[in-house]
Formats: C-alpha cells, sequence, structure tokens
C-alpha cells in the first residue's frame, strides 16, 4: 500500500508541477488555461539552501502592455557560442544557449533580448525546489511577445538544476513558446519533454538560487520583486 500511495503522490505532484509551467507562449490566447499552485504543492525537490548573495530592495516594474511583436526571421551560427547574461536586482547570472539543439527558440530568445524585451520585467513566479519563471511583460503571467514558435525539445531532455526552458500554455503544442522562460532550480523535476529548451546555466548559479528561495505570496509571486534589469546577448 505505502509504494502505491507514494506514486500517486509523486504523479499528482508532477500533475500540479504542470499546470504551475502553464504561462502564456503567445498571442492564441493560451493564457487562459493558465493554473495556479502553491510552493508546497508543487515543489518535487527540497529547497537549495540561501547564498550570501544578496538581493536589493527594487519597486515592482510597471506593466509594459502586451507584446505586439512580428515572429522573428533571425538565425543564429551554429559554429558559434552564444551567452544571455541576466543582471537582476540579486545579481547577474549567465546562460550558454543551445543553439545546436534549439535553433529557433534560442533565436527567439536572442531577437527578444536585443530588443530590450526583457529589460524591466520581473521574475512572477517563483516554486521552491522547482522553477524560477520569468520573461513576461504584464508581470502576471499572461503575457507574451505577440507570436508564439513551435520546436519540439530533445526527447531525451531531463529538466534538471540548471537547465533553462521556455514555458507554454496548456492547450499549446510541445516546444511553443512565446517570451516567459523558466530555470530549473531543483535537481530533477520530472517534467515531460515538453518544454522548448533555451539552455543551461553557464554561470551565476548561487544567484538562481537565491531567486529560488525568496518569499514567495499564494500565488507564486514573489512579495519583494525580483527584476531583470537587462538581457546581453555576446557571441564568440
Amino acid at each position: 500500500m505505502l509504494p502505491a500511495l507514494v506514486r500517486s503522490l509523486r504523479l499528482l505532484i508532477t500533475l500540479i508541477a504542470l499546470l504551475a509551467l502553464a504561462g502564456c507562449g503567445g498571442d492564441d490566447g493560451g493564457a487562459e488555461s493558465e493554473a495556479k499552485a502553491t510552493p508546497t504543492e508543487s515543489a518535487p525537490q527540497s529547497a537549495p539552501e540561501t547564498t550570501e548573495v544578496g538581493c536589493q530592495k527594487v519597486d515592482k516594474p510597471e506593466s509594459k502592455g502586451e507584446g505586439k511583436l512580428p515572429k522573428p526571421t533571425l538565425e543564429l551560427d551554429p559554429a558559434k557560442s552564444y551567452t544571455a547574461t541576466i543582471a537582476t536586482s540579486c545579481g547577474d547570472f549567465e546562460i550558454a544557449l543551445d543553439v545546436k539543439r534549439a535553433p529557433k527558440t534560442t533565436a527567439s530568445f536572442v531577437s527578444l533580448a536585443r530588443e530590450g524585451f526583457f529589460d524591466a520585467t520581473s521574475f512572477h513566479r517563483i516554486i521552491r525546489g522547482f522553477v524560477v519563471q520569468g520573461g513576461d511583460p504584464l508581470g502576471t503571467g499572461l503575457g507574451g511577445p505577440g507570436y508564439t514558435v513551435v520546436e519540439a525539445p530533445p526527447k531525451s531532455l531531463r529538466y534538471t538544476r540548471g537547465v533553462v526552458a521556455m514555458a507554454k500554455g496548456g492547450t499549446e503544442p510541445p516546444g511553443a513558446s512565446g517570451s516567459q522562460f523558466f530555470v530549473v532550480t531543483g535537481e530533477d523535476v520530472g517534467l515531460p519533454p515538453d518544454y522548448a529548451l533555451v539552455g543551461t546555466i553557464a554561470g551565476g548559479q548561487e544567484v538562481v538560487d537565491t531567486i529560488g528561495v525568496v518569499a514567495t505570496d499564494g500565488t507564486d509571486m514573489p512579495v519583494d520583486p525580483v527584476v531583470v534589469e537587462s538581457v546581453e546577448i555576446t557571441e564568440g
């Protein structure tokens, strides 16, 4: 009986986690399927310890309004390496973009970053031991850039600590994405390979860990805003 109960609880946690990642990928109404979950319901892993990196007290950014951008046509060079440096009110961290395995998704991310789309936005959903999620111009979990990119992630992809992927609406197909992204903070959160790959944390993991344990309210939104100040793309 006990093993069966444990399996049932794990399945329930995974289903709740999937709902927690249902952000708006584009402008097709996917936001209506968004569901909120409490940190205790959605955290399949124990939370990382708080680090010495601190967060600045900042004001919550004003809504930038729903995005109305056309789908980008940018193509990245797979022979080059691309890094996104995300400056936040809790410090900076870097994402090594996986251009070879996710050319469309990473190109969209780079286009948005170069447009300044992510600047002055916030991490609107933080679930301990699961993910930190941002990239919404509205700051509510309902916004997007005005377009949707669809690129199926690798079937072997596992959402382990430090993996960065894109959120999507619950009714959208696997690999759909807009502007909302998340960083996995649990060791392995057990999600199916439905969320478009962006890359992995290449530096500043301690900053991500700090963001991942800030105090949140009943909707998983930080009590004190965690703001994305800028996203800078470098290539080499």
